[in-house]
């Protein structure tokens, strides 16, 4: 008997770089509830790994992700409410553990990223797509809503577009995703994919890794607040602590000291 292969898979360099792989390429890496409990586990070993510096998704065979398997909504479908919500809930804690991972985390998407698969798209810092790339947000053609992908697909491309692309499944191309905010470049080609991955890891081994982890703990702590004296105080005191810590003033040192800092790698 053949063993299905693993739905996820997780490869780290010594260097720190990881590539998390969605690996369902026969179901074109439909989300269902082993792959969900299997990204789950694999954001909580990344968070727990010190040396990793960046993390990359992407997905086996040609596409990125076709959304939720129709096997799995079958069977959610005979599940009372409460097991619905719980088997939601789980769902919703993945795409946060993805969100609020300390290191720079970067979709690269080709073929198919629809629903969840989306959703995964909005929850990464940056995403590039190949040119042919789809994406569609088709829930309310099954009758559903977009909800546990909601937060983080409203935070990439505003109100407004989450209104029009979730109420109508509308779908669409690299070029309209990058428009809105989907993702932040689009590629020729899987090999250019590729240059992109070596480019960004290349950046993020410049990097202090605490002060990747603060920047984006910056940015949710100010994000939809005014600009008043209350932001004013916390962003003086963050950037304080920053200057105080160990990295801060190694940056420094080897800034004046015309030098390589002690967290970048040759």
């Amino acid at each position: 008997m053949t063993l299905a292969p693993e739905p996820v898979s997780l490869e780290i360099s010594p260097e720190g770089i990881a590539v998390v792989t969605l690996n369902r390429a026969a179901k074109r890496n439909a989300i269902d509830e082993i792959m969900i409990a299997g990204l789950a586990e694999t954001f909580e070993t990344l968070r727990g790994a010190d040396h990793v510096r960046v993390v990359f998704l992407t997905g086996a065979g040609p596409h990125f992700c076709a959304g939720a398997d129709i096997d799995w909504m079958r069977r959610q479908g005979e599940h009372l409410q409460a097991d619905n919500e719980t088997d939601a809930l789980t769902f919703a804690r993945m795409l946060k553990a993805l969100h609020d991972l300390p290191v720079l985390t970067v979709a690269l998407v080709h073929g198919a990223a629809m629903g969840g698969g989306a959703g995964l798209v909005a929850a990464c810092d940056w995403a590039i797509a190949t040119k042919d790339a789809h994406f569609r947000f088709s829930e309310v053609r099954l009758g559903i809503t977009a909800a546990t992908i909601s937060p983080y697909v409203v935070e990439a491309i505003g109100a407004r577009n989450a209104r029009a692309l979730f109420a109508s499944a509308f779908p669409f191309g690299a070029e309209e995703a990058l428009r809105m905010g989907l993702i932040h470049a689009v590629a020729e080609d899987q090999n250019e994919l590729h240059i992109h991955l070596k480019r960004i890891a290349g950046l993020a081994m410049e990097n202090a890794p605490g002060a990747v982890a603060e920047s984006k703990a910056l940015v949710r702590a100010v994000a939809g607040h005014p600009i008043d004296d209350r932001i004013s105080k916390e962003t003086a005191k963050r950037i304080a602590a920053r200057r105080a810590s160990p990295e801060g003033k190694e940056g420094l040192a080897a800034f004046l000291e015309k030098r390589r800092p002690n967290w970048d790698m040759p």
